[in-house]
């Protein structure tokens, strides 16, 4: 008897201490909206320094150190070293064979400077503690995202980290609170937001071509399947065994990431709560059903992640964004890419198409719609756009993705992706989970900003100040 009240008399203090911090200030309650980031209460870090427009000290030369040479680590090996600026001076994959052959491709033969090789499992934090690392480029698999991140800001390293940046909302407060403290860069490598037409759309958004936004929607519709179940193409079914674990949407920035620079958020304006709702799971289950061999592991595994999953997001200003994820569907390539003014619309996909008013009935011809991507593509693109094209990586896209990181850090400016930017886009994997999960409720999104998210009234992408 005297053991059970004192169970319950511990109980009921823990229950109280979780609802008031020691000085009696109320906290964000667990039942509140999100256990996910309750113990994130904001007011721990309104004395933190924003990294808001960072500048840290220009670097004449970015020396690299590469981790993970999968898909992206080798695509990543074919632009870098053709960027002026630019040494690789490590590489590293726990499978030798990648770092051996990636070796022989890039370096062997060239004059590009030879980096040193890395094979074993934590041969990423040997990286991070070496003197003449200023960048860590991380490309492994997505749970060390964070993890080599973290590790390599805490080492003095900037860090640049391919998508999503991380997969639960206290990562995402992780990255932001150990950029703010260590003054270190921490950009995602999200490449849509250079892709032509999305950045020469942003232009014309903020030159009012299609007045107030209104609505915007996004999406990463991808059929994957075959991929997922390759033994070869993902390390270690790493993709697959995700999609086998959760659901939401589970890869968002390709279809948020150029949405909430023309949105401006944090920037003027911030996404304040979501709701998500997947469809049920077909897709796998068939095509394992009917194009595995009977002896495969995955033959007869069940998988979590509905097909199709739609998430709604609503912003402090009234601006709504439509996000879908489909990796399995037999669907052209999407990214949607739709925006909707109160002067205009334009969509990306399936088809290119632009109308205008008085005319909003009626699309632009093709002509037309070219012309008007022309005349609003940006300087910095028209700059190295035949570059770009030359080098590759998605059309182009890539290329200008990491010119514009070692633009910024030689010249000492803000880079044009920032760590609030890594931090908001890759919590909506955690929240949309949530929303799901709880019946597609409402969820809140933190501001990672912690009340700066109006200091700023636009997306700015930095030029040299002769």
């Amino acid at each position: 008897m005297i053991k059970k009240t004192n169970y319950w008399l511990v109980l009921i203090s823990v229950y109280l201490l979780s609802f008031y911090n020691i000085s009696g200030q109320k906290k964000v309650f667990l039942s509140d909206f999100d256990e996910l980031f309750s113990i994130w209460d904001t007011s721990q870090y309104k004395d933190e320094n924003n990294a808001l427009q960072l500048r840290c000290p220009k670097i004449d030369t970015v020396k690299i150190g590469l981790i993970g040479l999968g898909n992206r680590g080798q695509m990543a090996l074919e632009r870098l070293p053709n960027i002026q600026g630019v040494k690789i001076v490590a590489i590293a994959d726990i499978d030798s064979n990648k770092v051996n052959s990636s070796y022989n491709k890039y370096f062997k033969s060239s004059s590009f400077p030879k980096p040193d090789r890395y094979y074993l499992k934590n041969d990423w934090k040997e990286i991070c503690h070496r003197n003449d690392v200023d960048l860590i480029y991380v490309c492994t698999h997505w749970e060390l995202h964070t993890p080599i991140a973290l590790y390599a800001m805490e080492n003095n390293k900037h860090v640049a980290v391919e998508v999503p940046a991380a997969l639960t909302v206290k990562d995402c407060w992780d990255l932001v609170k150990t950029a703010e403290r260590t003054k270190k860069h921490c950009i995602q490598l999200e490449n849509c937001m250079y892709d032509f037409f999305e950045i020469s759309v942003l232009n014309m958004v903020q030159n009012n071509k299609l007045g107030e936004i209104v609505h915007s929607e996004g999406a990463y519709i991808h059929d994957l399947k075959s991929l997922n179940f390759s033994k070869t193409y993902y390390w270690d079914f790493w993709r697959l065994r995700n999609l086998q674990k959760t659901d939401g949407n589970t890869y968002p920035t390709h279809g948020l990431g150029p949405l909430a620079h023309l949105l401006n958020i944090h920037r003027g304006d911030r996404m304040t709560h979501l709701v998500s709702m997947s469809s049920s799971q077909f897709g796998l289950s068939k095509y394992s059903h009917e194009k595995l061999p009977e002896n495969s592991i995955w033959k007869l595994q069940k998988y979590k992640k509905g097909d199709m999953n739609t998430t709604l997001i609503k912003t402090q200003n009234g601006k709504t964004i439509m996000l879908q994820h489909d990796v399995t569907s037999p669907r052209p390539y999407s990214r949607i890419f739709t925006v909707s003014g109160t002067d205009g619309f334009v969509q990306k996909y399936p088809v290119q198409s632009m109308s205008f008013t008085p005319k909003s009935h009626h699309i632009l011809d093709k002509e037309a719609l070219n012309d008007t991507l022309s005349k609003y593509e940006p300087t910095i693109i028209k700059n190295i756009k035949e570059k770009a094209q030359e080098v590759g990586g998605h059309g182009g896209m890539d290329f200008i993705m990491d010119y514009r990181l070692i633009y910024c850090l030689r010249n000492g400016l803000p880079l044009d992706q920032d760590v609030y930017d890594a931090a908001e886009w890759s919590s909506i994997v955690a929240l949309s989970r949530k929303s799901v999960n709880k019946g597609s409720k409402a969820i809140k999104i933190p501001d990672f900003t912690r009340g700066s998210w109006d200091e700023l009234n636009k997306v700015t992408y930095f030029l040299k100040q002769d």
